[in-house]
């Protein structure tokens, strides 16, 4: 078994996590004042980082089950649009409400501390939709008017996004809606040019609130076709709803700097490089921070010649005019599917005696870009490295590629016959002889015809939309890594079957990519078995000291257990979707792999130190605030679509017994 499997620690000496523990009297550990989780990130950086230490490494062995919701969605939806759905939701919790909304558009207030149902509104969607991965919410916003009297309605209001394209404000008190907010509460996001039917674009993300402006990106179909919807990201006054300004990735005239990009005025004929995950932004200065996805379709560029900006790229816009401050493009000419899926993370990074405002962007590739937040420059540089060629005919290829000095990729950059892995000897030999055939030059090789490229990360990561989290006091970025090469085959048109767009079969999906000589095959590189061709972990949880740009540990994440015929659990990490979140009581809390379990990891050397198994998936991301005296630790379960998962619709809050806490004296960093 490759090394890799095993708890890795590098030199780096961990920044001091000495915990100064302060004498606290019993009531006033039962007067843990009320702590929020009001952004969906956590906080307006997106830090994903809580300052509650009740739960220490000590106590979290003790925590139970204290409350559960059942939305009944999937009694509700019955078992054909469950199917056609994933739960992916952050809760919120503000002013004595916990928030969340379904896969389906429900949003739910609950009280914090008990589970109780305080309101429920539906946005009552439009539920035709037939193609995979159209039900799904990530997380809503709330909004308070500092303009409102005090008790009027919708003074305080939370915004939804819509699988069927409309923005909803309705009051945080009743959950009824804000009427002077477009028209009856709903604002419909103007559609784009060549949307053929409906669903092919959603709004799905939380939106994003800053200085009185709500602003909301979109998720369209993948390898459909090259005229795919524009992925315009539109703004809103989040009073009224009118609009604001709007902002399309792809240049559409030869006044913007970015058009001489797209070689041959190929911008005017290519749509998506839509925002389809978190954004952020930096009140202060004014700036949205834009994780722009890949151009259509993703893996044939040919009818696209050129670097092809905005996509595939860290935008900052100016909050208030949608204009461009400055952009970073991490994949020129993307043909890999490597979009921007990680929300950026905004921290203050000490570094040579300074404090340094950096914006962090994840990548699919397993790259940290750090880049400074006012101007997009790289805090520990940035250079262009070649790349593989010899691209079938009619492609355009970059000959670089931009490679962050530092953070080091935090998932294997290339796969190689060596690498083969298996259960059993006959596995072994089986991954070998599919590796060797593939064409393998490590990441970045252009996609090919059958037998087809081996990539290495696969589409879903390195890192993805569950983002990651930061620590302040420590200076160290958590976040979860997925060790899963896939197969990508360009097929030619003539022999694409007739899949209507896409179909998923097996492991295996087929898009049809209209508008291009080829539609592209998707696979999983795995053994006769079932399990990755690669050692593992294929999943892990990672440590990066982000002062040092240095890995400092990392883990495997998940069990592979679950999909075994008998039970033994082996933590061999597994591929995983959602993220992690940090408090100062020196925890870092995960679901994400797939065996529906929520873990607690100590954040200064990685050591599992509480696993429970949840009723169902757990590709979400969990959150904790303070209610009644406890700290609690919520996520929310439910079906994937890709993942197996088991099927379910509970929100889970766990807190340690109250006979824990009474006489706790709470550790404080």
């Amino acid at each position: 078994m490759s090394t890799r499997s095993e708890h890795f620690t590098t030199g780096v000496r961990l920044p001091c996590l000495a915990v100064i523990v302060l004498g606290m009297s019993s009531a006033a550990a039962a007067e843990l004042p009320a702590t929020p989780w009001a952004w969906y990130g956590g906080d307006e950086y997106g830090r994903r980082y809580s300052p509650l230490a009740q739960i220490t490494p000590e106590n979290v062995a003790d925590l139970e089950i204290a409350w559960t919701y059942s939305t009944g969605e999937v009694e509700r939806r019955g078992p054909e649009l469950i199917q056609n759905s994933s739960t992916q939701s952050t809760p919120l919790v503000v002013d004595g409400k916990l928030l969340v909304c379904t896969p389906f558009n429900r949003l739910v207030a609950l009280d914090p501390a008990s589970g109780d149902e305080l309101w429920v509104y539906d946005a009552e969607i439009d539920l035709s939709f037939e193609l995979p991965f159209q039900y799904n919410c990530r997380g809503v916003a709330v909004w308070n008017d500092a303009e409102a009297e005090a008790g009027a309605h919708c003074a305080s209001r939370v915004l939804m996004g819509t699988s069927d394209a409309r923005l909803i404000a309705v009051d945080l008190d009743d959950g009824q809606p804000c009427r002077g907010f477009g028209s009856d509460g709903v604002v419909p996001v103007p559609s784009e040019p060549g949307t053929e039917f409906p669903g092919e674009r959603k709004l799905q993300a939380a939106p994003l609130v800053v200085n009185d402006i709500v602003v909301v990106g979109s998720s369209i179909m993948d390898n459909l076709r090259t005229d795919a919807p524009r992925g315009t990201v539109h703004a809103f006054d989040a009073r009224t709803g009118k609009p604001a300004w709007q902002f399309d990735p792809i240049p559409r005239s030869a006044d913007d700097p970015a058009w001489e990009t797209w070689h041959d005025g190929s911008a005017a004929r290519t749509g998506a490089a839509n925002v389809w995950t978190g954004m952020v932004a930096d009140a202060a200065r004014e700036l949205v921070y834009l994780p722009v996805s890949s151009a259509s379709p993703d893996f044939w560029g040919g009818e696209r010649p050129g670097d092809n900006l905005y996509s595939s790229s860290l935008v900052a816009l100016d909050a208030k005019t949608g204009t461009v401050r400055w952009h970073f493009q991490h994949i020129h000419h993307d043909i890999w599917d490597y979009d921007t899926s990680s929300p950026p993370l905004l921290a203050d990074i000490r570094r040579d005696g300074k404090t340094v405002a950096a914006v962090i962007q994840n990548t699919k590739q397993g790259f940290s870009f750090v880049l400074d937040r006012e101007t997009g420059k790289p805090v520990f540089g940035v250079e262009e490295r070649p790349v593989p060629q010899d691209a079938l005919e009619g492609e355009w290829l970059s000959p670089t590629q931009p490679w962050p000095l530092a953070p080091p990729p935090l998932v294997p950059t290339k796969v190689t016959p060596d690498d083969a892995w298996g259960f059993t000897p006959w596995d072994r030999r089986a991954c070998r002889k599919r590796i060797e055939e593939l064409r393998s030059e490590g990441i970045f090789t252009p996609p090919s015809t059958a037998p087809g490229t081996l990539l290495s990360p696969g589409t879903a990561g390195g890192m993805n939309w569950g983002g990651a989290a930061f620590d302040p006091a420590s200076q160290l970025m958590f976040v979860n890594v997925s060790n899963a090469p896939q197969v990508v085959t360009l097929v030619p048109r003539e022999e694409i079957p007739d899949v209507k767009g896409i179909s998923l079969v097996g492991g295996r999906d087929t898009a049809e990519g209209r508008g291009t000589p080829y539609g592209v095959r998707r696979e999983w590189l795995v053994s006769p078995s079932g399990a990755p061709c690669v050692p593992p972990p294929w999943g892990e949880l990672v440590a990066v000291d982000m002062a040092a740009g240095e890995i400092v540990w990392r883990v495997p994440l998940g069990s592979i257990e679950k999909f075994l015929p008998f039970r033994i659990p082996w933590t061999m990490g597994t591929p995983n979707i959602g993220g992690p979140i940090v408090t100062a009581g020196g925890l870092v809390f995960i679901g994400a792999a797939m065996d529906d379990k929520l873990r607690a990891f100590d954040v200064e050397d990685g050591e599992e130190l509480f696993v429970k198994r949840m009723p169902a998936g757990t590709q979400t991301t969990p959150i904790t605030y303070a209610a009644d005296g406890r700290q609690f630790v919520v996520i929310v379960t439910g079906q994937h679509l890709w993942f197996g998962s088991t099927v379910g619709d509970e929100i889970v809050a766990l807190a340690l017994p109250r006979e824990a806490i009474s006489d706790q004296k709470l550790p404080r960093r």
